[in-house]
C-alpha cells in the first residue's frame, strides 16, 4: 500500500492487487460493497491517514478507482470543516466506485516506449497520448477492446510499470508530448 498527500484536504491510497490478495480481498467483493470490504477500506484509510498525519473529522467522501490488472486507488477527501465542535468524533463517509478506462504506465527510457508503441501498432491500439513528468515518460493509452486488454496490459509491463499518478495529476504537473496519436506518431518517425 502506497499513500500520498495530494493537498491539505485529499489524500490518494494506491493497492496493487497484491495488497488486496494480502488482505484476503477480492475485486468481486469490492463491488458487492460487502461488511467485510467496508472495515478493510476503514482501516486502510485510518492508516494512511495515521502515516501521512492526516485528521479525519467533519464529512469524508472516498472515491475508489479500479485500474483493472493493476490495483485501486482510493481518494479520500476532507470537506471544508464546518462547525462541528460539539461532534469531535463524527465522520460522514461517501463511497463511490468507478472503473478506470485507461491504462497509465511509466517509463525510464525513451527507447521502452518507442518499442512498446511498435507492438501496441501492431495490436492494433491507436488513441494514447505521451506526457513527461519528473524525468519519466508516461504513456496513456485508451479505448483498448476487451478482447486485447490483457496483451496490452502484457506487453506495458515488459517495457514500464504501472503508474499510480492520476490523470488529474499528470494533466497538472506533467507536460504533454504528443496527444491523442502518440503511438501513430512515435512509430513513424522512429522505425525499428
Amino acid at each position: 500500500m502506497k499513500s500520498e498527500r495530494l493537498t491539505n484536504n485529499k489524500i490518494k491510497i494506491f493497492l496493487t492487487l497484491d495488497d488486496l490478495m494480502d488482505r484476503g480481498i477480492t475485486k468481486e467483493e469490492i463491488v458487492g460493497n460487502s461488511l467485510k470490504v467496508h472495515k478493510l477500506f476503514q482501516a486502510m484509510v485510518e492508516e494512511a491517514c495515521e502515516s501521512l498525519n492526516f485528521i479525519m473529522s467533519g464529512s469524508i467522501a472516498i472515491e475508489i478507482f479500479s485500474l483493472p490488472a493493476q490495483g485501486l486507488i482510493i481518494i479520500v477527501t476532507k470537506e471544508e470543516e464546518e462547525d462541528f465542535a460539539e461532534e469531535e468524533d463524527f465522520v460522514n463517509l461517501q463511497v463511490k466506485f468507478d472503473e478506470s478506462p485507461h491504462i497509465l504506465y511509466a517509463f525510464d527510457e525513451f527507447e521502452d516506449v518507442i518499442q512498446l508503441s511498435h507492438q501496441l501498432l501492431n495490436q492494433g491500439v491507436f488513441l494514447s497520448t505521451l506526457y513527461v513528468y519528473n524525468e519519466r515518460y508516461y504513456l496513456l493509452i485508451e479505448n483498448v477492446s476487451e478482447e486485447i486488454y490483457h496483451k496490452v496490459i502484457s506487453l506495458a509491463a515488459e517495457y514500464g510499470y504501472a503508474s499510480t499518478l492520476t490523470l488529474y495529476r499528470m494533466g497538472e504537473y506533467g507536460a504533454c508530448i504528443l496527444e491523442k496519436e502518440a503511438i501513430q506518431v512515435l512509430t513513424s518517425y522512429f522505425r525499428l
